[in-house]
């Protein structure tokens, strides 16, 4: 079967050998004599997959015995809310930055649950840039951000400890991509779709000493200590895409790790950042300082050839490039599961495409 080059913002393309297992695993997985999807949560061969899933997971981010890992229904959408309920105290605050459609709709949410400061915005700047982050004042429980922009194509290139508060992070977007510090942390979270594995599910690291000090009245679906004490079963978990999540983990981890698959990533977004810095027939659309690794994002000068590079890329193979309505333009997404390969198909249409005009 011929396979496009996927491109696409997410749902992310996934390893070939872990489509291949997971898709085996709907017809039958093991000797049970069952589908995945059809087995209890609660067997003691999916308890195994999550009880892996979570430790394959703070094995990679190389995250400490303070934090525990979550796997639950849903994505990110819902992590702005249910961080803000289980971090910021009654009549308590933090601080946010706004960098684009996600972070907008984080604090959103959040301010439904407290006085939030936006200490930093690329708003007036159409996004395309990452704001310095300041000291932020202490009375706030955190400061969130996000760490990767997917519309806009933007990333942080170092943890903001200047904030001098604990860091609360949405990483939906780059999480398994680069190694990092995880330290100065109270939770990090991250919808599984993009670099991890298919839609679902969502990914919560939390430091377990920050739970339970809010003084709140929490839901119980959205409090993460009670999904904590039923060790992520407190309803019925989304198991196919968890299950294939851990496969993802485990192409991951035998691929050497996050050392190995950061080189990988920034050597994709080299290739494709030096074409477009070349080409005269493009632009990028994120200041250089805060370019992506994870979603480059640029545009023709001359809307006439549209039509024309849209075609040629079409016929290459490639995929899910056109970028998103809010800014236009092309975006291609280099999550880690994208060969090199890949980025060399679209560059040499970038290439080409620039010969014939």
């Amino acid at each position: 079967m011929f396979k496009m080059h996927n491109f696409s913002a997410g749902p992310c393309i996934l390893p070939p050998e872990v489509l291949k297992e997971a898709s085996e695993a709907v017809k039958g997985w093991g000797n049970n004599g069952l589908s995945l999807i059809e087995m209890s949560h609660r067997s003691k061969p999916f308890v195994a997959v999550m009880e892996e899933a979570r430790e394959i997971t703070k094995e990679l981010l190389g995250l400490s015995d303070r934090f525990e890992i979550l796997y639950l229904q849903g994505g990110a959408s819902l992590g702005f809310l249910t961080t803000a309920y289980n971090l910021i105290p009654e009549g308590g605050s933090a601080a946010y930055t706004d960098t684009g459609t996600w972070a907008a709709k984080a604090i959103k949410e959040a301010r439904h649950l407290g006085d939030i400061e936006v200490v930093g915005s690329s708003k007036d700047s159409g996004y395309n840039t990452i704001p310095d982050t300041p000291s932020v004042d202490s009375k706030h429980s955190y400061f969130h951000y996000t760490t990767n922009n997917t519309i806009f194509g933007t990333q942080y290139k170092h943890i903001p400890t200047e904030a001098g508060v604990p860091l609360v992070a949405d990483m939906s977007s780059d999480i398994m991509s680069k190694k990092f510090d995880s330290t100065p942390f109270k939770l990090i979270y991250a919808g599984a779709q993009k670099n991890m594995g298919p839609a679902g599910t969502v990914m919560y690291a939390i430091d377990k000493e920050a739970l339970g000090k809010t003084g709140r009245n929490i839901p119980s679906y959205l409090d993460l200590g009670v999904h904590l004490s039923k060790d992520s079963m407190f309803n019925t978990p989304p198991v196919f895409s968890i299950f294939t999540t851990l496969l993802t983990l485990r192409w991951l981890k035998n691929l050497g790790g996050i050392d190995v698959i950061e080189a990988r990533n920034n050597a994709k977004a080299e290739l494709i950042y030096e074409e477009i810095d070349r080409n005269e027939l493009f632009t990028g659309y994120a200041e250089t300082n805060s370019r992506s690794t994870m979603n480059a994002t640029f545009q023709l000068l001359d809307d006439n050839h549209k039509e024309k590079f849209n075609t040629a890329w079409t016929e290459a193979g490639v995929s899910g490039i056109n970028g998103h309505r809010s800014i236009g333009g092309y975006r291609a997404s280099m999550y880690n599961a994208l060969p090199l390969e890949s980025v060399k198909v679209l560059v040499d249409v970038m290439k080409e495409f620039e010969r014939t005009i």
